[in-house]
């Protein structure tokens, strides 16, 4: 029987966590993420949800605390936002390097200073070198399918991943969820039962002290070094490109629905001009999208749902054949533009792609972008010379 719930972004998270029968939740109340772990808590104390919640006194021991459970065999879950996020910045560099499926719902907040307890994606682009998968997510449905899918990757390539979604614009915004029924979650998810050759008495990976160079033991095993362990991080992330797409494939074979894998289009069939953002910014370009069409011209977008690891090759497939690029995006990297921008740039870079590239920081710190003002922007970067800007900046 189908199970349609009208909840929030946050209440969908804690539910497919649940469904995906977390064992171990460890997490520090800060807006606009605290509703989920209160809705695990809720299920715990219930008896609804067989797991150990573990209170703690900061974001950066509820990450530690859960690699800990992770190390000896649980399924883990947490949750952050913005500063609370930064806090943890150390323990995120331990998650991926000890190499456990931790998955973090990050509902993205703006970061301080000033405060601000609004929306952009500025926390988590900050984090986007720690060695992390980060999925982003364009509304509630989409959150639910994809934390459910975050533990299906993090168990296969032993790589932590964050699942990010707008705070407020969607954490906070009830909309129709369909639940998935807990078997077919089962058929999906297999019971885990920790990392292959990962324990507190093996070599590899419960942070020993590493030397720079790969040494044998007396058995005969050679412990790789330190260059050699961030080699197999960056080779591992990489290969999750393909272990992203098929775990969305399998996800769409049993519950009927796709998210696009590593990216999502709309109209782009023979679009001339793309449109590339991610998360709700996404959403609202495909707003702008056909509210351009309506003027002809035959404008597509590319939501990016995977930016961590870069899909380059599925970016530049998609682009093949337009004659502009805008990008949009809610962060920037102070000192020289936005960061998919960027990245995208230099995807292209190495192919003989030359598109007329523009790019527009927006909504950072909760400011509105309506679909008038994308279309505005888009048109200008279209028709006129290409256009590196911000949206809605009113003075200095």
């Amino acid at each position: 029987m189908t199970d349609i719930r009208i909840i929030t972004a946050n209440e969908a998270a804690a539910v497919a966590a649940s469904l995906c029968g977390v064992q171990v939740i460890a997490a520090y109340p800060i807006t606009p993420q605290t509703p989920v772990t209160e809705a695990l808590a809720g299920m715990v104390e219930s008896g609804e949800l067989k797991a150990e919640y573990l209170t703690v006194e900061s974001e950066h021991s509820a990450m530690a605390s859960v690699i800990a459970a992770s190390q000896v065999g649980a399924r883990v879950f947490t949750a952050t936002s913005a500063n609370g996020l930064l806090y943890m910045h150390e323990m995120l560099h331990w998650a991926a390097g000890s190499r456990v499926p931790v998955v973090m719902a990050c509902v993205n907040r703006g970061v301080g200073a000033p405060w601000t307890i609004l929306n952009d994606q500025q926390d988590s682009i900050s984090q986007r070198d720690t060695g992390w998968i980060q999925l982003y997510c364009r509304n509630s449905q989409e959150v639910t399918d994809t934390v459910i899918q975050a533990y299906r990757i993090a168990e296969h390539v032993n790589v932590p991943v964050m699942v990010c979604y707008d705070g407020f614009v969607l954490s906070h915004a009830s909309t129709p969820v369909d639940i998935p029924d807990r078997e077919d979650v089962d058929r999906y998810l297999p019971r885990w039962a920790g990392v292959p050759g990962i324990s507190l008495d093996s070599c590899m990976n419960v942070n020993p002290l590493i030397l720079s160079e790969p040494r044998q033991f007396p058995d005969g095993d050679l412990m790789p070094g330190y260059m050699d362990l961030r080699y197999r991080l960056q080779e591992d992330l990489v290969a999750a490109l393909e272990t992203i797409e098929t775990a969305d494939r399998e996800f769409e074979s049993l519950f009927g629905r796709s998210w696009g894998g590593l990216l999502w289009e709309y109209r782009m069939e023979d679009a001339e001009h793309a449109l590339v953002s991610m998360g709700s910014l996404a959403s609202e370009s495909t707003l702008a999208a056909d509210d351009m069409r309506r003027q002809g011209l035959r404008v597509g977008v590319i939501g990016v749902r995977a930016y961590r690891p870069f899909p380059a090759g599925r970016l530049v497939s998609a682009l093949a054949s337009v004659k502009t690029v805008t990008v949009f995006e809610k962060d920037i990297s102070y000192g020289y533009g936005g960061a998919v921008a960027m990245d995208l740039k230099a995807a292209l870079f190495d192919t003989e792609l030359r598109p007329r590239f523009s790019s527009f920081v927006a909504g950072l710190g909760g400011r509105d972008v309506t679909p008038e003002q994308l279309v505005r922007a888009a048109t200008a970067a279209i028709t006129e010379e290409p256009v590196h800007g911000w949206i809605d900046v009113r003075g200095r």
